[in-house]
């Protein structure tokens, strides 16, 4: 059985990744979140320097370093709470889980090792069955997922 904690840990992240599932999708404005927001408020870039305590040019900046992609976390947060908002921040798995991502990863992994001792075993004479092979497949992914190594990640 995988380590106890480390189940916990993926059951309990999974959880907290779920709230952003329906997030995943959202289309971000093309001139960023911050620009966007401003004008629907109507709020002028002197109006935003003003809450954050900076010039209206570099508010412009702001804007423009979001849509460029090169702007820190912190500024945003200090963006959105000049807005009266929060900034949620969050990462979502291309597949559907941790632990499904796990398991992929730990089958693919245990495709490579089961396969490498196949070979070996043909070359003695020695071939397994289809069915022994994914049997030991199946086995060596389980094995992975329970023991989490490091190299799993390689």
């Amino acid at each position: 059985m995988r380590n106890l904690k480390q189940k916990l840990l993926i059951e309990q992240m999974d959880k907290k990744i779920k709230a952003f599932r329906s997030l995943e999708r959202a289309v971000v404005p093309k001139k960023g979140w911050v620009n966007s927001l401003r004008i629907t408020l109507k709020m002028s870039l002197r109006q935003l320097a003003q809450r954050l305590k900076i010039s209206p040019q570099s508010v412009s900046e702001l804007e423009k370093r979001e849509a460029n992609g090169t702007i820190t976390l912190k500024t945003l947060r200090d963006a959105a709470n000049a807005m009266d908002m929060t900034l949620v921040y969050g990462f979502v798995p291309k597949g559907e889980s941790l632990e499904r991502m796990i398991e992929i990863k730990a089958r693919k992994l245990a495709v490579e090792i089961v396969s490498r001792t196949s070979n070996s075993m043909r070359l003695e004479d020695q071939e397994n069955s289809k069915i022994r092979i994914e049997k030991a497949i199946k086995s060596k992914t389980q094995e992975i997922m329970d023991a989490m190594p490091k190299y799993l990640w390689d």
